[in-house]
Parts: C-alpha cells; structure tokens; sequence
C-alpha cells in the first residue's frame, strides 16, 4: 500500500488501518486472480500486509490459509457472507470487524444488517460501468456525516440507518 502523500488521505489511510479484531474483504481485495487461485500470490501487499488480525476473503474458490508476517492470516471463505461474518465475529470478540470490497460485497453486507457506518472513496477516474453496491437494497439508508477531501480523493462518511 502506498505512502499517502495528502493531510486527508493519510488521516483516512490511518484511519482505514487502525487496529481491529478481523476484516472481511472482497476477493478482488485480496488480489487480480479471476477463477482458480494462483498459488504464488498472496495479496498485494507483500509479506507484511497492513492489516494485522484474521482476514476473511470473499471466494468461490477453495485456498488453503496464508498466514503472513505482522498477525495477518487470510482465510478464504466459499460459502458466503454470513458464514465469513460468524466467522469474523467468533475471531474479532469485542473488537470491530471492518468489511472492506467493491459493490457485491458491500451489497452483502448492508443487506446482512450489519454496517454501523460505511465510508466511500471517490477518485476522479473513469473506469466504465460497473454495478452499484446500493442496487436492490430497500432496508437502509444513508445519512451523511462527513465528506473530506484531497487532490486525489473525496472520501465520505455515512452513518447506515436500518
């Protein structure tokens, strides 16, 4: 992960990688691979990726953990969001479980009831159409907290309402 190089950027970069209990994250999250995993990589973060509690990978398919340096373990999870969430939870105790991914998993999440708040990061590029994390979702709402922003980035803050 780069140097954030913006007073805004940094302070969300810190924020992003406080300590916590576990994480969930999208399979493109953990790296490019699209099908079978590639057994030499191990995320794009190197041996000492930043995120130090259990992580659990959003996958159709099946991978042995990959226990890194710094407290990192990713476990790769094929039978959904729920059962990556319980197995976040039994891991995270009391601490905060952070879900990090693109729209599908976000989707998963805000329709599972269980983002308190959700932070989304908006950088000028255009990359084509995608899906939208809110398509579909009728049991929430978004109320906006904070919106900062940088050169690079506008990131904004919302308090999830179910």
């Amino acid at each position: 992960m780069g140097e954030a190089t913006n007073e805004a950027d940094a302070a969300l970069t810190a924020e992003l990688l406080r300590p916590r209990g576990s994480l969930i994250l999208g399979c493109n999250m953990f790296g490019p691979i699209r099908g079978e995993w590639d057994e030499d990589w191990s995320g794009w973060w190197g041996d000492n990726p930043p995120y130090r509690a259990p992580v659990f990978v959003l996958t159709h398919y099946q991978h042995e953990p990959i226990e890194m340096a710094g407290g990192t373990t990713f476990h790769f999870v094929t039978d959904g969001f729920d059962s990556a969430y319980a197995q976040a939870q039994a891991v995270a105790g009391e601490n905060d479980i952070s879900i990090a991914g693109g729209a599908s998993t976000i989707r998963q999440a805000l329709a599972a009831g269980v983002i308190d708040e959700l932070v989304l990061d908006i950088t000028p590029v255009l990359l084509g159409s995608d899906e939208s994390p809110f398509e579909g979702l009728t049991n929430s709402s978004l109320e906006p907290l904070e919106a900062i922003h940088s050169p690079f980035a506008t990131h904004v803050r919302y308090r999830v309402k179910h």
